[in-house]
């Protein structure tokens, strides 16, 4: 059965200091020496949790993507995470996807974080971007986004008729700047998101304090498709290297087939 192999940076972020930032994910970047397919970096990388757009944001053409163009076709892997983008005066926290032939796709948060005014400085999403990786399929997701189940939920597409059950996707990826005194609730939720979705789920936070003075404790993890923790790491960085094989996603649909009895909706 198929493998994907995934490498997760769990870092403290220079706050609103782009250069400090790219030049310190560059140097864990290239001394990864294991093999790896994906490189997961945090939400807004290069910046921290700013909400100062204006002066913060890049277009998509801009320096950042360029770095992770060139990053990605160096290392030959995947890389991923999210900054501020700027398209025709609306600003994005944004998801870029970037694939080793220098293309890439994005997904826009579509869940924006109101208790720190997110959603007045930036437009949200409507659109979910489901990456596709040697017959994985991996559903990109952001921070806040992970309070809202219904936005994560596997969409049945007639699967129970299948004899292959197939499912919208196989693994849930989080790229998150998630403060400490609620990392009871994220690691809570990832488990949940993984056993209601019978997927591999990875939440990639940061740690460390921010320009707010807010701490992060991390608590980056990777969750089986049964609930159990394949990885657990809090309060200190840490690059780790996880292969996951699709066929315990697959038994796990077919031994425990509870997607069978679930409802069936639309989202709009």
């Amino acid at each position: 059965m198929s493998s994907l192999h995934f490498t997760i940076i769990q870092t403290a972020l220079f706050w609103e200091d782009k250069d400090a930032n790219l030049d310190m994910l560059a140097q864990k970047i290239r001394n990864i020496s294991e093999p790896t397919e994906i490189i997961v970096l945090p939400e807004m990388f290069n910046t921290g949790f700013s909400m100062q757009p204006e002066k913060m944001g890049e277009t998509i053409d801009g320096p950042t993507v360029d770095w992770m163009r060139r990053l990605s076709v160096e290392k030959k892997a995947i890389l991923t995470g999210s900054l501020i983008i700027e398209e025709n005066g609306k600003y994005f926290n944004r998801l870029i996807w970037m694939l080793p032939t220098g293309q890439f796709g994005f997904y826009d948060k579509r869940h924006l974080f109101a208790f720190a005014g997110e959603d007045e400085q930036y437009t949200a999403g409507n659109k979910r971007l489901i990456a596709s990786v040697k017959g994985w399929k991996i559903n990109l997701q952001i921070c806040y986004d992970l309070r809202f189940p219904v936005w994560a939920r596997q969409q049945l597409n007639n699967a129970a008729e299948s004899e292959d059950n197939n499912k919208e996707y196989d693994v849930l990826l989080y790229v998150a700047n998630w403060p400490e005194k609620r990392n009871h609730a994220w690691k809570t939720l990832l488990t949940a998101r993984a056993i209601e979705n019978q997927c591999f789920t990875i939440g990639v936070n940061r740690v460390g304090l921010d320009g707010n003075n807010i701490a992060h404790s991390g608590d980056s993890m990777v969750v089986g498709p049964l609930g159990e923790v394949l990885y657990h790491c809090a309060h200190d960085e840490d690059v780790f290297h996880i292969r996951l094989q699709k066929e315990e996603v697959n038994n796990t649909r077919v031994n425990f087939p509870f997607w069978k009895d679930a409802d069936d909706f639309t989202i709009l």
